[in-house]
């Protein structure tokens, strides 16, 4: 056991000590309060989306987005002449873009084709979560429809 011959001067030391320390616990949790996690100031600022292009229907054409990142293309496929199978769409048909942007579509048929739904929408705010555009290309012939 150990007796402090001056029970008001050790009682001052320890108040000093317990003092000090609960500065210096107030100041390491302001700092962690106001750092936040690493990178969390240009998380938000830069968070990505995907945007998805769909195009439907049996005629031959493109969608592209403004700003560029999506150019996808479609090929005219005749469902009555033809033992193939519908051709899937090539060229990027999803593109990331920041949260946040606006993105503008434009729907351009092949030649012999024409656009017969879209693009919907013709622009859109990317969002986090799933964002997509959707167009309809249809042979001059009049082989399908969207309505």
């Amino acid at each position: 056991m150990n007796i402090n011959p001056n029970p008001a001067k050790a009682a001052g030391g320890r108040r000093r000590a317990v003092v000090a320390g609960a500065a210096l616990a107030l100041a390491a949790a302001a700092a962690l309060t106001t750092a936040g996690p690493a990178g969390a100031g240009t998380v938000a600022a830069t968070q990505q989306s995907t945007v998805y292009a769909w195009i439907d229907g049996w005629g031959g054409g493109t969608v592209t987005s403004s700003p560029a990142g999506i150019s996808c293309h479609t090929t005219a496929w005749d469902p009555y002449g033809s033992e193939e199978p519908q051709p899937g769409s090539t060229g990027p048909c999803s593109a990331s873009f920041p949260v946040g942007t606006t993105v503008t579509f434009t729907a351009t048929p092949d030649t012999g084709s024409a656009v017969n739904g879209g693009p919907d929408p013709a622009s859109l705010t990317v969002r986090a979560g799933y964002n997509s555009v959707w167009a309809m290309f249809c042979p001059n012939d009049g082989l399908c429809s969207s309505w």
